[in-house]
């Protein structure tokens, strides 16, 4: 069963969809995962680091409505973090969003102490996904779940992050052979 989505979402994510290959937008099959478990979990305070056009943040933001919860996501670029701010408001979740342009380490290290994230999705630079864990593990809630792309398509440069979440006695992981593959670690 696809999720139900309003017609003027449905209309921007197929318009989003055609420049995936540009964007490096996440399979719709990740959104829909990502959408669920966000719902699964009822989560509240959502991060993702790579906003890119705001595909994936689209699905994290419609499950988000639904939980009565917030994101913040962060993108480098822009021209990415603009296109995705016109994407949000014209499908109605621009209220629930925070975008936030720089630089990810930068802005990831300057989070006030008592930011508290209980869902994480990691599709930024692939050698860094090792660097945003170490900064975002004192953020994370007691209950998380942390959730990272292409963890198969560039598994050379994610590996030092898996083996890192593989180490630590505090995750449970699996990774899904979603396209590009779909790292998934709940610590609780």
């Amino acid at each position: 069963m696809d999720i139900i989505l309003d017609e003027i979402t449905n209309e921007v994510m197929a318009e989003l969809e055609k420049t995936q290959k540009e964007f490096w937008n996440i399979a719709r099959e990740t959104g829909v995962m990502l959408n669920m478990f966000i719902k699964m979990m009822n989560a509240k305070n959502a991060l993702e680091i790579g906003t890119s056009n705001g595909y994936s943040g689209l699905w994290l933001s419609k499950a988000l409505k639904q939980t009565g919860g917030h994101l913040t996501t962060i993108e480098f670029y822009e021209k990415r973090q603009s296109v995705a701010i016109e994407k949000f408001k014209k499908c109605g979740v621009d209220d629930v969003i925070t975008p936030i342009q720089g630089s990810a380490i930068m802005i990831l290290e300057n989070l006030p102490e008592d930011e508290k994230f209980d869902f994480v999705f990691i599709d930024a630079n692939k050698r860094e996904y090792i660097k945003y864990l170490n900064i975002i593990k004192p953020h994370l809630t007691e209950k998380c779940l942390i959730t990272a792309d292409n963890i198969l398509s560039h598994a050379e440069k994610v590996q030092d992050f898996v083996d890192a979440i593989n180490a630590d006695d505090e995750f449970q992981y699996e990774i899904l052979t979603l396209p590009a593959g779909l790292l998934v670690a709940y610590r609780g």
